[in-house]
Parts: C-alpha cells; sequence; structure tokens
C-alpha cells in the first residue's frame, strides 16, 4: 500500500503566496500514514501528560470536553513539500493543558493510539503554538486526520502534529521519535528546509 492515499490531486496551482522553500500549493488535504489508521471511539479516548517525575494528568473526552477550547486558522507544511493555507481548526492549546502542570522539562515526546511519537522542544508548544486538535474545517476531525484528536503545532512540518494523540510525556533530556529515529530532522522547521538529519 503506497504512502498517499487516493484522492491526492497533486500540485496546487494560483495565489501568490509566500510558501516556505520548495513547498507547493494544494487545496487537497493529503492523507499520509506510516500504518494503519486506529480507530478509536471517544468513549476509549484518553488524553495524559506524565512529567518528567511521572506525574500524571490526565482527561477523558468528557472532561477534555469541558476544557475551554480555541479556534486558530494556520498555514500547515508536510515535509513531502505540499503547503496548505488557511486551515480552520478547534482544539485546546497546550497551554491550557500544561498550566497546572509542575514540571522543569525542556522537551516534550507525543505518543500516539497506534504507537507513534514525535519529540520537540517545550518551548515550541508553548505560548499559543500548539493545540491538541478534535474538530477541522467546522466537523469533527475525522480518523484519517487524526480523530479523534491530533496534536497541531503549524509551525513545524506537519509530521511533528501527531495524529491519534494520547499524551505527552515531559523530558529533561531531547528524545526522539518515529521519523526522527529514521533519519527526519529533530526540529523540522519548514523555513529552513528541516526536512532531514544534517539539512
Amino acid at each position: 500500500m503506497g504512502i498517499v492515499s487516493p484522492g491526492f490531486r497533486g500540485r496546487g496551482r494560483g495565489r501568490d503566496v509566500e510558501l516556505p522553500p520548495g513547498q507547493y500549493l494544494t487545496e487537497d488535504f493529503p492523507v499520509l500514514s506510516a500504518g494503519p489508521t486506529p480507530r478509536v471511539g471517544k468513549e476509549d479516548w484518553e488524553f495524559t501528560v506524565t512529567t518528567e517525575s511521572g506525574r500524571e494528568y490526565s482527561w477523558d473526552w468528557r472532561q477534555f470536553m469541558e476544557l475551554p477550547s480555541e479556534t486558530p486558522t494556520v498555514d500547515i507544511h508536510c515535509v513531502t513539500k505540499w503547503s496548505k493555507l488557511g486551515t480552520r481548526w478547534q482544539g485546546v492549546s497546550l497551554d491550557t493543558l500544561l498550566a497546572d502542570v509542575d514540571t522543569a522539562a525542556d522537551y516534550m515526546l507525543a505518543h500516539s493510539y497506534g504507537g507513534y511519537t514525535t519529540n520537540m522542544p517545550l518551548q515550541d508548544v508553548l505560548d499559543g503554538q500548539a493545540w491538541i486538535a478534535y474538530r477541522f474545517d467546522g466537523e469533527d476531525l475525522p480518523a484519517e486526520h487524526g480523530g479523534p484528536a491530533r496534536l497541531l503545532v503549524p509551525h513545524l512540518y506537519f509530521w511533528k502534529s501527531a495524529k491519534w494523540v494520547r499524551g505527552i510525556r515531559l523530558l529533561d533530556q531531547d528524545e526522539p521519535g518515529f521519523w526522527e529515529t529514521a533519519g527526519y530532522h529533530d526540529y523540522g522547521d519548514p523555513w529552513r528546509e528541516q526536512r532531514y538529519q544534517g539539512d
């Protein structure tokens, strides 16, 4: 099975916009996954923040829906070179989820249902830069795009926005995730074309 799902129509045309180097514009929302799509019901979903000392903070779906949400409109950039502009989401800010968490960690590792992981500096998910998103374009987030909830970190390549997210682990030292151990860049800034280690 190919890594790009049917329905991906390739390079977009048109708008005079500034994109990160090497990117092209698409109106589609391509579906790329490293394995099968986990099917997680809202009744089974839980999100857990685990601190570097092992303390856990958890929310089930009902508790998560009671948290204040935000509706960011952001551009997203995939390492496979497509960019989609003005995407509309709804979710809970990582600032909200970490507000009462006692930590001195510098890094985090996101964990997903299905086993996927990805790493980033903790400072990259704070100050209004990241959300646990559960709606896209006014609709519940479909499973193929990471539903019921995914991490959304739009200023980094989109593999950092882990689909089917179930929690984050706070770390004193950086620990590479799935694609990072396979040679992708540890940070993944699209404006610096940080696709692979050494970029």
